[in-house]
């Protein structure tokens, strides 16, 4: 024979069975998070007599507070969850002898997903005088269990959302950086002389960068190129950079003294980059015939140029403070140079020979003047950066946009 007691608890447990099958298909139904809430905050009030309702969550570190509901100001203003909540690990019935900032409430619910705290709920009853058990006290396994199922959703819902985000972003970097390969020489668009050997690296940190190197025919014989270097990485500085590769494209021409290309260049990159950011630029013209190079290093890493028959390594370091650092530059030295036959210069950002090694930046600096100093062709040289790079990029010490120019002069 079944009791009265047997057949409220039964009743009681088809009740709280419903209450999760309804629960589940709304989850299953694949509801916003906020209307989600809205069920969750109905059923808590509503099915189980729950007053006050109060749900915190951590996102990246931070917590906030994702639902109070018979909740004062005052009160949500004066709880700290690191202070006040994280150091409960378990249910906690705290109707007795709540802690100061937690009084009106009757207990604490920690979420865990994976072993780490996700969030908190914090349930209490309105009515203080009521008689009988607490019903948040009495269905305080149950609302457990369905806090623990919508922020678990919840968190699933955001790190699906995230998923999504970065599958944009890579779409996104991934066009950007195919757009900027096109604007960065290859080997066929790199001049071809037989006085002349080109080659070049390029090595973008995110896929796209702030690094450049462009090669530009002036006349028959004058050839111009630029190693440049956007301060800062990733889309904006590519960006930047991008927009810069137009100016001096417009710029550069055999008329255009030095000085006066440096002072438009300036100009332009003030007028881009409103003061955030400023381009560092080794630019240079080279005649074929009368075998002159002429320079100006603005702010930039000084390009090695070796003579071979001397022995000599000499830094290509006259010219100016970066562009887009003042409005206008006080001060700028024009290089001028002869380059002997069988010289090599080697042009390079400072992702090169900045490398990273535990908390310490380090300078590969002496590795690469070792590689550039010796008589083997440029081709070899730049082959043996390249291994150079691959080495330090499996050692993780990379940090940066890498652009080498090598060129031969025969």
């Amino acid at each position: 024979m079944i009791t009265h007691t047997r057949k409220r608890r039964i009743r009681l447990y088809k009740d709280r069975l419903n209450i999760l099958l309804d629960l589940a298909q709304t989850i299953n139904e694949d509801h916003n998070i906020e209307d989600l809430l809205s069920e969750f905050e109905i059923l808590l009030r509503e099915e189980l007599d729950v007053g006050k309702i109060l749900v915190y969550t951590n996102t990246e570190g931070v917590w906030s507070n994702l639902l109070n509901s018979g909740v004062t100001p005052e009160e949500v203003a004066g709880i700290d969850v690191e202070r006040d909540l994280t150091v409960f690990k378990g249910i906690e019935n705290i109707t007795l002898s709540p802690p100061e900032n937690l009084k009106g409430f009757d207990a604490i619910i920690p979420l865990f997903h994976r072993f780490k705290a996700i969030g908190y709920v914090l349930i209490g009853d309105v009515e203080e005088e009521q008689q009988g058990i607490s019903p948040t006290i009495k269905h305080l396994k149950l609302i457990q269990i369905i806090s623990n199922l919508i922020i678990v959703f919840i968190e699933n819902k955001r790190m699906h959302a995230e998923l999504l985000e970065q599958q944009v972003m890579k779409k996104e970097l991934e066009l950007a950086s195919r757009i900027q390969n096109q604007l960065i020489p290859g080997p066929a668009d790199l001049p071809q002389h037989r006085k002349l050997a080109i080659h070049t690296l390029y090595h973008p940190h995110y896929g796209v960068g702030g690094d450049y190197y462009d090669f530009v025919k002036l006349s028959r014989n004058t050839i111009g190129f630029c190693v440049a270097d956007v301060s800062g990485k990733g889309i904006s500085a590519a960006l930047l950079m991008s927009n810069f590769q137009a100016v001096i494209r417009s710029a550069f021409t055999s008329r255009v003294k030095m000085k006066k290309l440096i002072h438009q260049l300036n100009k332009r990159v003030n007028e881009s980059a409103n003061s955030e950011k400023f381009i560092t630029i080794f630019i240079g013209k080279y005649n074929i015939l009368t075998r002159r190079l002429s320079y100006v290093n603005a702010g930039h890493l000084p390009p090695l140029l070796f003579e071979p028959q001397k022995g000599h390594l000499i830094s290509l370091d006259k010219g100016c403070i970066g562009l887009g650092m003042l409005d206008t530059i006080p001060v700028i030295e024009t290089g001028r140079v002869t380059v002997s036959r069988g010289s090599k210069l080697l042009a390079f950002t400072d992702g090169l020979v900045e490398l990273e090694r535990g908390d310490e930046i380090t300078s590969g600096l002496n590795a690469v003047e070792k590689i550039i100093s010796n008589s083997q062709s440029i081709d070899t040289n730049i082959e043996e950066i390249r291994k150079f790079i691959s080495k330090h990029v499996e050692r993780q010490s990379i940090f940066d946009d890498i652009s080498v120019v090598g060129m031969g002069f025969y």
